[in-house]
């Protein structure tokens, strides 16, 4: 992934479950390395779920440059493809200024675009888009699939029945190109970053470990401000389709704030989807990065203080 020959990798790129530590180590890194820390996490995009999402705080911010964080509302259906068009433009920036990007999330969808491209899918006509997304609204996720087997059963397949966002984007795609995502997916696409120019890392820490550190975690959003943040949230009267509406936590303190459930209910809710979703990344992880370095937290204290000897390693 970085070539030998090179003498220090353009960008470094750092993997890992969420509540792994990926964002200190990634802090402490570019703080030696006159480095931007650049997000690939999916939820830390929104603006309105800085508590929820686990975003670097205010007085890390103050630290470096941090970019892509926070830079997109909740109302808006952000896409993979159009962070890659951000992060393009955000690494060409960084590079123009002499500094190190330090791309850090867990988000396997992100990274993979970035260092092996995307599909090549056209722009959806804004009126195709319109009337699948009105659709959504008014019909059942189960109804939309059997929609979906019908114009497309390859996609209808490969998705889950109870996946409503894909299955939109999967029926906005076949009627807007006439040709199946799956087809389009099988398309090359060009990578933002050039193979050998980086240097990729994947946090490893034991499962239950990270367990442990999301539930006190979460924990503590909700004494810094999580319900507060789902109230407001409430108050948009959002599409509950809307990608952002996925964030780990927000459903259940939602359904407390409506009075479906009590307190507790809702954190026990929060705290097994985040496991679920831990045990999702790791699988993913594995399966996906295996020419990745993986790094516990002795060769990340090493990484910090000479990370060219790691390299060489």
């Amino acid at each position: 992934m970085v070539d030998k020959k090179t003498a220090f990798p353009q960008s470094i790129l750092i993997a890992g479950p969420t509540g792994s530590g990926k964002s200190k180590f990634a802090l402490s890194l570019a703080r030696r390395r006159n480095g931007v820390i650049i997000n690939a996490d999916s939820m830390q995009v929104y603006h309105e779920l800085r508590v929820l999402s686990a975003r670097p705080s205010l007085e890390d911010e103050a630290l470096l440059p941090h970019r892509l964080y926070g830079h997109i509302s909740l109302k808006t259906a952000y896409s993979v493809g159009e962070w890659l068009e951000d992060i393009s433009k955000v690494l060409a920036e960084v590079r123009a200024e002499g500094r190190l990007p330090i791309i850090v999330g867990g988000t396997g969808l992100y990274f993979r675009a970035l260092v092996e491209g995307l599909a090549p899918v056209p722009k959806i006509p804004e009126d195709v888009r319109a009337h699948w997304r009105e659709k959504a609204e008014r019909m059942e996720v189960g109804d939309l699939h059997l929609l979906l087997e019908q114009r497309d059963r390859e996609m209808a397949q490969r998705l889950e029945p109870r996946d409503r966002q894909r299955i939109v984007r999967a029926l906005e795609v076949i009627e807007g190109t006439g040709i199946s995502l799956a087809q389009w997916q099988r398309a090359e696409g060009e990578p933002a970053l050039e193979p050998g120019s980086y240097l990729g890392l994947v946090v490893d820490r034991p499962r239950e470990e990270i367990y442990r550190a999301c539930e006190q975690r979460f924990d503590e959003m909700v004494e810094v401000g999580a319900l507060e943040e789902a109230a407001r949230v409430r108050d948009m009267q959002l599409d509950v389709g809307l990608p952002g509406m996925r964030a780990l936590g927000l459903r259940p303190l939602l359904a407390y704030l409506d009075g479906d459930i009590d307190l507790d209910e809702a954190l026990v809710r929060a705290k097994r989807d985040t496991r679920h979703y831990v045990k999702r990344q790791l699988t993913w992880l594995r399966r996906n990065m295996i020419a990745w370095k993986h790094v516990n937290s002795k060769d990340m204290e090493s990484i910090e203080g000479n990370l060219f000897a790691f390299i060489e390693d």
